[in-house]
């Protein structure tokens, strides 16, 4: 059955979830035979086990607002601790100050200074929430010091391409094998390979007897830079910017030619 406002229009439940359309029409059920028959709410109260003061406050609802009156509405400040701001501010300093006390000591701090500045006395498992829903990071730094915070908490940032030619890379690796240099002495050459961090393309290269250093780097982004006689499968752009383990270079644009 469809129940309607008082005006006799239909009530506004649409923008309710199904749960609480069935809630309002469960009470609305309740009210229905004092409503429609006259039946006292001291007797519906009897029958049904809901306390007579909540039904007149449900009459009082639905007569004012029609059925979606008798929704619950949930409170807009449900899961946040009540208490006056510098008193919470005071118990999240009081956790994050080393030693690390705990939460019993804390709560006879906090429940001390509230007396004395006439504020209500936080209970245990106030303050209990307060400090459990502290950032862990931020109680490492506080009471840990930076040294732990920087072993746990702290990332090495990763930049990410997100197309072709937008970064590029430089890495080296020693070759595992053995060539003869210059001086006629044995030598493991360095190989330094540039390559797209998009799509993985290895856009030059440079091979060198020295250690890997900025000019090493260089050759080899001079080298994916610059044209090349087979144009199959190479890169033929420079990246917007460049990172690399031993220099970091920026050159202007310069697409396919």
């Amino acid at each position: 059955m469809q129940a309607a406002a008082p005006d006799g229009a239909p009530a506004p439940l649409t923008g309710f979830s199904d749960a609480q359309r069935l809630q309002a029409l469960e009470r609305w059920r309740l009210l229905r035979p004092h409503l429609e028959d006259d039946v006292p709410l001291a007797q519906i109260a009897a029958s049904c086990g809901v306390p007579e003061r909540t039904l007149r406050r449900w009459r009082a609802a639905y007569q004012a607002g029609g059925l979606a009156a008798l929704v619950r509405r949930s409170r807009s400040d449900r899961g946040k601790v009540r208490m006056p701001e510098p008193l919470r501010l005071l118990i999240e300093g009081l956790a994050l100050r080393p030693p690390r006390q705990s939460v019993a000591v804390i709560h006879r701090q906090a429940a001390s200074v509230a007396t004395a500045q006439g504020w209500p006395v936080p209970g245990y498992s106030t303050v209990h929430e307060i400090v459990r829903n502290l950032d862990p990071a931020l109680i490492a730094l506080g009471v840990e010091g930076s040294k732990r915070y920087r072993e746990v908490y702290e990332l090495v940032h990763r930049r990410e391409a997100s197309q072709p030619n937008q970064i590029w890379q430089a890495d080296h690796t020693e070759l595992d094998l053995w060539v003869i240099d210059p001086k006629g002495q044995p030598a493991r050459p360095w190989l330094t390979a540039i390559e797209d961090d998009h799509s993985r393309a290895i856009a030059g290269y440079a091979v060198n007897l020295e250690a890997p250093s900025a000019l090493s780097t260089a050759l080899a982004f001079r080298q994916a830079i610059w044209r090349k006689p087979n144009r199959a499968g190479t890169c033929a752009a420079s990246p917007r910017s460049s990172t690399s383990t031993t220099a970091r270079i920026s050159p202007p644009p310069i697409w396919n030619r």
